[in-house]
C-alpha cells in the first residue's frame, strides 16, 4: 500500500525510519485544511507499518510549520470551519500521545499556532538555535488550540506555560532547551533527530516502547497506586514476550539486540 501522501506533505522510509516532511516552503509550510489530515493519515499509516520503528517530522526550506495559513483564514470562512472538520483527541497533533512508535521532531524553523503544537508533541524534539516557537493564539484572537493547554503544562511547567499561552510572544531555539521545551538545540536538528531515531530502532523493542507510551499516558491521569498496579500488568505480558530473551542473546554476543517488529498501530 502507497503512503497517502501530497506534494505538500511527503513521505519516506528507510531503515525503520519514517520521515513526514510538511512541503510548503515558499510559505514556511504554513498549514491548508488537507494537509493536517494528510498528516494525520501518514502518522497512522507509518505506525502500521512493522517496518516502521521510529518516525521523524521536519519542514522543508527554512520553515518547520508557520500553523495555519492565515492569508486563507482571512478571506475563506468555509475553509476556516475546515481546521474543525473531522478533529477530536483523536487526531493531529494529539493522535501521537496514542501512537505506539515514537515520534521526534525537527524543529528547523518558524513553528507557530498549530506548527508549535505539532513540534512540541512528539516524544522527542530537537530544534535549530536561530529557530522561533510561539503559540501566538493569544494574538490572533483564539483559544489555546488542539489540547496545548494540557500539554504545555506538563512539558515545562504550569508558571511557564502561562507564560507562553497568554502572551504569544516568541522565544528562540536557545529559550526552548533553557525552559525544557526540547531535547537539544543545535545548528542541524535533522542530523540530531535521526542520531536519536537510529538509537531506538538498533537498541530499543518496539514492544517496549509502544507499552511505555500507553503508561505514561495513562499515568497523567491516575494516581501513584493505579499506575504502579498498571505496571504489574504490564510486566506480565513484558515477560511473556520474547523480547527479553532476544536482549540477553545481544547482551552476551555484544550485538545489537533482535527485536521482532510489530503492527503497531492495531
Amino acid at each position: 500500500m502507497d503512503a497517502p501522501a501530497t506534494n505538500f506533505v511527503t513521505y519516506s522510509s528507510a531503515d525503520g525510519i519514517a520521515t513526514i516532511t510538511f512541503n510548503r516552503p515558499e510559505k514556511l509550510n504554513a498549514l491548508l485544511p488537507d494537509m493536517i489530515h494528510t498528516y494525520s493519515d501518514l502518522l497512522v499509516f507509518a505506525d502500521q507499518d512493522p517496518q516502521v520503528r521510529v518516525i521523524v517530522v521536519t519542514g522543508a526550506g527554512r520553515g518547520f510549520c508557520s500553523g495555519a495559513d492565515l492569508s486563507v483564514l482571512g478571506t475563506d470562512p468555509d475553509v476556516v470551519q475546515g481546521f474543525l472538520k473531522g478533529q477530536s483527541h483523536q487526531t493531529v497533533p494529539g493522535k501521537i500521545l496514542h501512537l505506539g512508535t515514537p515520534v521526534i521532531t525537527a524543529i528547523n524553523g518558524p513553528a507557530a499556532g498549530l506548527g508549535f503544537v505539532i513540534a512540541i508533541s512528539s516524544d522527542f524534539r530537537f530544534v535549530h538555535s536561530d529557530a522561533t516557537l510561539s503559540t501566538t493564539f493569544s494574538r490572533l484572537g483564539l483559544i489555546a488550540e488542539y489540547g496545548v493547554a494540557w500539554l504545555l503544562p506538563r512539558l515545562i511547567g504550569l508558571g511557564a506555560a502561562t507564560d507562553l499561552l497568554l502572551t504569544g510572544r516568541t522565544i528562540n531555539g536557545v529559550t526552548a532547551k533553557e525552559i525544557g521545551l526540547v531535547n537539544d538545540v543545535s545548528s542541524d536538528p535533522l542530523a540530531d533527530a535521526y542520531s536519536c531515531a537510529r538509537e531506538l530502532a538498533t537498541y530499543c523493542s518496539p514492544a517496549s516502547i509502544a507499552a511505555i507510551k500507553a503508561q505514561i499516558l495513562r499515568a497523567q491521569l491516575a494516581d501513584f497506586n493505579d499506575s504502579a498496579d498498571d505496571a504489574f500488568i504490564e510486566m506480565g505480558y513484558a515477560f511473556g514476550r520474547s523480547d527479553l530473551h532476544a536482549a540477553l542473546i545481544g547482551k552476551v554476543n555484544k550485538t545489537p539486540p533482535d527485536f521482532p517488529s510489530y503492527p503497531l498501530g492495531q
